[in-house]
């Protein structure tokens, strides 16, 4: 089994995992590089990018040690997380393998309590399409007027959106690096935020235990359990 080549969420470098970790951790695949995890690492610019997401198949099987990916039911996460903020939309997406099946969630709460929710799956995609789709998604969960903010964990989701997505629109949705990744979304996901200026976009750190985005994140891999 070789090393599996990987794309960092949070900063767009490649990174890999060994065939040694492959073969003792089936089913698992990490979210973030080394570098990222320690709290060093930079997001670059350019479009979304891919990169593989949590858990193996079986509601709460834990990953190797030290990492923080799981794979719990949303009543788990309930049931083992209470931190982090108690307002907003939280959105997540997963694809495993990337690219492969994946699936993606959005989570509406006001004090603590869920007010709407959605998720769904699709058999061929990446990780970074499902995120951006959970996104598509939230800006349609909060009524029209309704201040809120709306957590993504995908660093470069939210500088596509709040960065960089005005300066490709007046170039013609062009850039000067090359084509632009998932613009059919991009373009669809800026369009929202847009005619929605009461919902701010924000970057919110992965597994460090917040509730919410914990909750997010078991709906996005919901679609490889028999229970959400």
């Amino acid at each position: 089994m070789a090393d599996a080549p990987l794309t960092c969420t949070t900063c767009g470098s490649t990174f890999t995992v060994s065939a040694a970790v492959q073969a003792k951790y089936p089913g698992w695949t990490p979210k973030t590089c080394m570098k990222c995890k320690k709290g060093g690492g930079a997001a670059k610019s350019g479009g979304a990018r891919g990169a593989p997401r949590s858990g193996g198949a079986g509601g709460g099987r834990r990953p190797p040690s030290g990492s923080a990916e799981e794979n719990l039911t949303t009543a788990e996460v309930l049931a083992r997380y209470t931190e982090g903020p108690k307002d907003g939309v939280f959105t997540d997406g997963s694809s495993i393998p990337n690219p492969g099946p994946g699936g993606w969630g959005a989570v509406y709460v006001v004090k603590d309590k869920v007010v709407a929710q959605r998720h769904g799956r699709d058999r061929d995609t990446t990780n970074n399409r499902r995120e951006l789709t959970a996104l598509i998604n939230a800006y349609d969960l909060v009524p029209d007027g309704i201040e809120a903010t709306i957590y993504t964990d995908s660093n470069l989701a939210v500088q596509t959106i709040n960065d960089w997505a005005s300066g490709w629109e007046k170039r013609g949705w062009t850039r000067k690096t090359g084509p632009i990744q998932n613009l059919d979304l991009i373009k669809v996901l800026y369009a929202k935020a847009q005619a929605r200026p009461e919902l701010r976009l924000v970057w919110i750190k992965a597994h460090d235990g917040s509730r919410w985005n914990e909750y997010a994140d078991s709906l996005s891999t919901a679609w490889m359990r028999d229970e959400v």
